[in-house]
C-alpha cells in the first residue's frame, strides 16, 4: 500500500470536489448531527480545505472556538484563506495527526472527522487520543466511506473492479465502517446515531464529485494491482464519454458517539 499524496495539486482538486453539490449537501447532513450551538469549541480533524470549519465557526459564534489539524501543508493553506469568518471565531490551524493531538485533556465539546479515519493505522489509539480531547459527555461526529458500496457503470467491468482494486491501495482501511462502531464501543464511547449519506451522479457533469474523483484515480492507480498507464486512462476516458448514460453510486457512513 501506498498513500495518495495530498500535494498541491491533489489537494486543489479535492477542494474542487468539496465545492460541488454533492458535498455541499454532505456538510449539512454533518452540521445537522453535529447540533452545534453559539459557544461551542470545536475540534476538526483532517480540516482538510476548511469549507466545513468555516461552517462551523458561523454557527458557534464569536465566543467559541473552531480549530483544524490536518497533515498536509497544501491543505492547511488552502484551509487559512477560510480562518476569517465574519461573525465567527478565527478558525485556529496546526499541522498534527489524529494519533498526537496537540491539546490537552479536556479541551473540546466536539470533535469532527471527515474521510480520515480510513486513512488511520492505528483506529483505536486515534478514537482515545479524541477521547482525551474531548470533555466528558463531548461528542465525537466521524464520516468514512466503505469503498465496497461503489457502483460505477462501465463498459469493461473486468478493467473496473482492477481499478477500483488498485484505488484502495491508497487506503488503509477501504471497508472501515463495517468496524467503526465495535471499535467506538471498545473505546468507551456511547453511539447515539448512525446514517448513511449516499452520493450519486447520474450523467455525467463536470461539476460532481465522482468526475473530480476519477481525475485522482486515474492519477493514483497506475502501477498498483498490475494496472498500467494505458489502462488508467483508457478506464477514464470510458467513463467521461457516457454522457447521459453515466452512473456513479457510494455510500458515506455518519457515526455520532458521546464520551459518557
Amino acid at each position: 500500500m501506498s498513500s495518495l499524496e495530498f500535494d498541491p495539486e491533489v489537494s486543489r482538486q479535492i477542494e474542487a470536489m468539496y465545492t460541488t453539490p454533492d458535498v455541499i449537501e454532505q456538510r449539512r447532513v454533518v452540521r445537522m448531527a453535529l447540533a452545534l450551538r453559539p459557544g461551542d469549541r470545536v475540534l476538526d480533524v483532517g480540516v482538510g480545505p476548511g469549507l466545513l470549519a468555516a461552517e462551523m465557526a458561523a454557527e458557534v459564534g464569536p465566543d467559541g472556538r473552531i480549530c483544524g489539524v490536518d497533515i498536509s501543508d497544501s491543505m492547511l493553506a488552502i484551509a487559512s484563506t477560510r480562518a476569517a469568518v465574519p461573525g465567527g471565531p478565527p478558525i485556529e490551524l496546526e499541522a498534527a495527526s489524529v494519533a498526537r493531538l496537540p491539546y490537552g485533556a479536556q479541551n473540546f465539546d466536539v470533535v469532527v472527522s471527515t474521510q480520515v479515519f480510513e486513512y488511520v493505522d492505528d483506529v483505536p489509539g486515534a478514537l482515545a487520543e479524541i477521547r482525551r480531547v474531548l470533555r466528558p459527555a463531548g461528542r465525537v461526529v466521524l464520516l468514512d466511506t466503505d469503498w465496497g458500496s461503489i457502483v460505477w457503470r462501465s463498459s469493461d467491468d473486468a478493467r473496473m473492479a482492477k481499478v477500483l482494486t488498485a484505488f484502495e491501495d491508497h487506503l488503509q482501511d477501504p471497508h472501515l465502517p463495517r468496524t467503526l462502531g465495535d471499535a467506538l464501543d471498545k473505546t468507551g464511547f456511547t453511539r447515539t446515531h448512525l446514517q448513511v449519506i449516499p452520493l450519486l451522479n447520474v450523467g455525467f457533469d463536470h461539476r460532481t464529485y465522482s468526475a473530480g474523483l476519477i481525475d485522482i484515480v486515474a492519477a493514483f492507480v497506475p502501477g498498483h494491482a498490475g494496472v498500467t498507464p494505458a489502462e488508467a486512462e483508457a478506464w477514464a476516458d470510458d467513463l467521461r464519454s457516457q454522457g447521459d448514460s453515466y452512473f456513479f453510486s457510494l455510500n458515506r457512513y455518519l457515526f455520532v458517539a458521546s464520551a459518557l
